[in-house]
């Protein structure tokens, strides 16, 4: 197998309204091939669908777009809170950003980001006739690993998950638990070559058409682990709280 990964040039600065998929679109005019997934910055979505908030207190941003808070620090430089948001994501500062925005506003994720995927595929699928998939990606730390990479948040037209159980290793031994989440490795193999300040939002990933799927495959929201599977869903101040409460009860037997 070839995998190929290359950044798309030509690019213009976002801003609210702009017709997305006409854009890049545009720019990959004649490069594109059947198979290609496309992976897309998040922050260009957001901006095209005016997700540009003004927020005196980027604090007060977060707190509005979080369900729970999973755990908090202090730092020299403010507090870092890893909470929930509203799509299910953990993450620190609930996804809002700050950084290239205008003096006095953040910037939110995407409202829908496997439907802003799913419209992305869809124009593009009909405009070039061909196999298009498309991630949404955003940057992500990840528990016990330093660094941050990026992730699948929104995606359309492929498998996010390649399950491979049952199927059979090189030594010829099956596999029961493996499934690779393509989406997630596509978007991190994305990032190398967009980078995170080289303004080049748009990637090209070549060489995977075997995890191509029509437009109703499940989006990256299947990524998620659902709350009764997630072996860590207590965050910090719920785990002490539980082992409060439970050392009064036995206190009280």
């Amino acid at each position: 197998m070839l995998l190929t990964v290359f950044a798309v040039g030509g690019l213009p600065e976002f801003t609210e309204g702009d017709d997305l998929a006409k854009i890049i679109g545009d720019a990959v005019e004649g490069i594109l091939e059947d198979g290609d997934i496309l992976a897309v910055t998040s922050k260009i979505v957001s901006k095209a669908e005016g997700r540009l908030l003004k927020a005196d207190d980027r604090e007060d941003a977060i707190t509005a777009e979080t369900v729970r808070v999973v755990a908090s620090r202090a730092h020299p430089g403010g507090v870092t809170r890893i909470v929930e948001n509203k799509l299910g994501l953990v993450l620190a500062a609930a996804g809002v950003d700050s950084s290239n925005t205008p003096e006095g506003h953040v910037l939110l994720l995407p409202e829908d980001p496997d439907a802003s995927a799913h419209a992305l595929a869809v124009a593009l699928r009909e405009r070039f006739g061909l196999a298009i998939g498309i991630v949404v990606s955003d940057t992500l730390g990840r528990p016990w690993r330093q660094g941050q990479t990026d992730v699948a948040i929104g995606a359309a037209g492929i498998r996010v998950l390649d399950d491979l159980r049952g199927t059979n290793d090189a030594n010829g031994r099956r596999l029961d638990v493996t499934v690779a989440a393509s989406a997630d490795e596509i978007a991190s193999a994305a990032d190398l070559v967009k980078g995170k300040a080289g303004g080049l939002p748009v990637a090209i990933v070549r060489g995977l058409g075997h995890l191509m799927g029509s437009l109703d495959e499940p989006g990256a929201r299947a990524l998620v682990r659902p709350a009764a599977e997630d072996m860590f869903r207590l965050g910090t101040q719920e785990a002490w709280d539980e082992g409060y409460r439970a050392g009064l009860h036995a206190a009280h037997q």
